[in-house]
């Protein structure tokens, strides 16, 4: 079988919520609610800076994958960055080539957006992960310059 992968429309947000709540739930969180899930994809999916794809096993099979990238102007190399922002895989397609298959349509995506690079974050603790981000030609930044992602949250939870 080969995966299909394809950017989700307007009409396709439930499913996009539906798949990244499952991540969520996956992560062992409870909050953003479902709600705020399906509102925040909604607004997004109508900008022209995001774009969340959608893979499954087949031509036949429901999505059971989700991949949100995000674009923006880079200054030091004078070109759109990309972020892939989140990757979930369903725990029934894991292991099927379904992530990497959105990975490589990431990377087609913003190669098509005029991108010079493509960066993202991942748990140290997730093994199968960085063995695929990996195996596509992600690398972590080396010493004697290795930068740190920071993050402060602004506001109350």
């Amino acid at each position: 079988m080969t995966s299909r992968v394809w950017v989700a429309d307007r009409l396709e947000a439930e499913t996009v919520s539906r798949l990244l709540v499952g991540f969520r739930n996956y992560m062992g969180r409870d909050w953003p609610s479902d709600n705020a899930f399906l509102a925040g994809v909604e607004r997004l999916i109508e900008t022209p800076d995001c774009e969340f794809l959608l893979g499954s096993a087949d031509a036949d099979s429901p999505p059971a994958a989700v991949c949100q990238i995000r674009f923006r102007h880079g200054l030091w190399l004078a070109a759109p960055d990309c972020w892939l922002e989140d990757l979930f895989v369903e725990d029934s397609a894991r292991r099927s080539g379904l992530g990497r298959s959105l990975v490589e349509f990431a990377i087609e995506r913003a190669e098509e957006r005029g991108c010079r690079r493509i960066e993202l974050d991942v748990s140290d603790a997730n093994e199968a992960g960085i063995s695929l981000y990996q195996s596509l030609g992600f690398a972590a930044k080396s010493a004697p310059s290795i930068d740190l992602l920071l993050g402060r949250r602004i506001g109350s939870d």
